[in-house]
């Protein structure tokens, strides 16, 4: 079977080819420099650029795998979340070519994409629990299968490749910052308290990085001679500059202090993200090897007579029907064992734009070891929005028999993408 993956979310303009599970070829066209200008992505402006070059990108991609669309069974697009103009590009090059050659069309959810990636490599062992962490979402999922993923957790705000980008820019460096934030906090020191872990003193598993971005701002603002080493760093070609600072030796202490700075950022990130995806274990597989359960919850007679002061209610035993049953978005409250004909996640899984950052695959590989569990990770080129994941995602939907008719709609970005599969044979 081949399937031909369009991905046009956002700002890459990027087509592959892959044969049952095989990578064939791949074209990308990022539109990075066109969109620096403006320090983010200009829909209008992306939406053009995709118009011009899906064509000729098409054209490439089959030449270099040697084929023709004659010899196309499917036609994958990510239909959402994304930029609606960029999306309707995509969408409407892939129903023409569905009822040019008669292919199968397959509308994929560009999310669970970027996680169907982690099993290119090797294979993805179901369940796992997979972390979506890119430019525009943090969430939680489930991983069932290829089709089915429930949402344990989601973005409230700020995602953190939002946060990366934002920070960045009010720093000065170029768009998109998040590569560099990550390149100049390996050359510094991490300030473990110098940036808050947002969003976590609480029971759910949503993600909230608004909080530390205004930290972050905060924190520029206050030194204002972080921002001009930035501009500096961001107008010379050579970023080892100041490399000398971990190690003690201080040419340039404004410099240094912009290592460490970025460095506690990605740190506070980091950690953020792993104490979420624990947290979400934990409710998956109950506690970790060699850590000592959660603390039983008081109940509601509990906590009100804590309040009165009555030393008793310190030992009230956990109300179940306080907070324990399981919710169809968010999961089981924290401490709530697993359930007992729920199977355990066999692995963990991290995708998007963020999990290439170097001090987020470090904290996550930490947690899968404690865990016992594997990690699955695309390599940081299929981190970013490519067609690969698309390719690859409408290959796997296409072997359980799924696809659309030409009715398939785009879905922007705050809209839940339907689950509208018809079932068709196997190609």
């Amino acid at each position: 079977m081949l399937c031909l993956g369009i991905e046009t979310s956002c700002d890459e303009t990027a087509l592959a080819l892959v044969r049952d599970g095989v990578v064939v070829a791949d074209v990308m066209s990022s539109q990075a420099d066109v969109h620096a200008l403006f320090g983010g992505v200009v829909p209008e402006l992306a939406s053009r650029e995709h118009y011009r070059l899906i064509g000729a990108l098409c054209d490439e991609v089959l030449r270099r795998a040697g084929v023709t669309t004659a010899d196309i069974d499917v036609v994958a697009v990510a239909r959402g979340p994304g930029l609606l103009g960029s999306l309707l590009v995509g969408m409407g090059f892939a129903k023409g070519l569905a009822l040019a050659t008669g292919a199968r069309l397959v509308g994929v959810n560009h999310l669970h994409a970027h996680l169907l990636a982690a099993g290119i490599a090797e294979e993805l062992p179901y369940p796992a629990l997979g972390l979506l962490v890119s430019g525009g979402h943090t969430h939680i999922y489930r991983m069932e299968s290829p089709r089915h993923m429930p949402l344990l957790g989601r973005t409230l705000d700020d995602a953190a490749g939002e946060a990366f980008d934002k920070v960045a820019k009010q720093l000065g460096l170029a768009y998109p910052g998040g590569r560099t934030i990550d390149e100049l906090g390996r050359k510094g020191r991490v300030n473990p308290t110098m940036f808050p872990r947002p969003y976590v003193d609480n029971d759910n598993l949503d993600f909230s990085f608004s909080g530390l971005k205004t930290a972050a701002g905060l924190v520029v603002q206050a030194n204002p001679a972080l921002s001009e080493a930035a501009r500096a760093v961001a107008a010379s070609a050579d970023r080892s500059v100041g490399s000398a600072c971990v190690d003690g030796a201080a040419p340039d202490s404004a410099l240094c202090d912009l290592h460490d700075m970025c460095a506690s950022f990605n740190h506070a990130v980091a950690d953020t993200l792993r104490i979420k995806l624990e947290r979400a274990l934990v409710r998956e597989n109950g506690p970790l090897p060699g850590t000592p359960p959660p603390a039983k919850r008081k109940g509601k007679k509990g906590r009100a007579a804590a309040r009165e002061g009555q030393q008793s209610a310190m030992h009230e035993i956990f109300d179940p029907a306080d907070g324990c049953s399981p919710s169809s978005e968010h999961g089981r409250a924290l401490d709530c064992p697993p359930e007992a004909d729920r199977v355990p996640v066999r692995a963990l899984v991290a995708a998007g734009g963020v999990a290439a950052n170097s001090y987020v695959r470090e904290a996550l590989t930490d947690l899968a070891r404690r865990a016992g569990l594997p990690l699955l990770l695309p390599t940081p080129a299929l981190c970013t929005d490519n067609g690969v994941m698309v390719a690859h995602a409408g290959w796997r939907l296409a072997s359980l028999g799924l696809g659309h008719d030409l009715a398939l709609e785009a879905i922007p970005r705050g809209r839940t993408i339907p689950d509208d599969f018809t079932m068709f044979r196997t190609v």
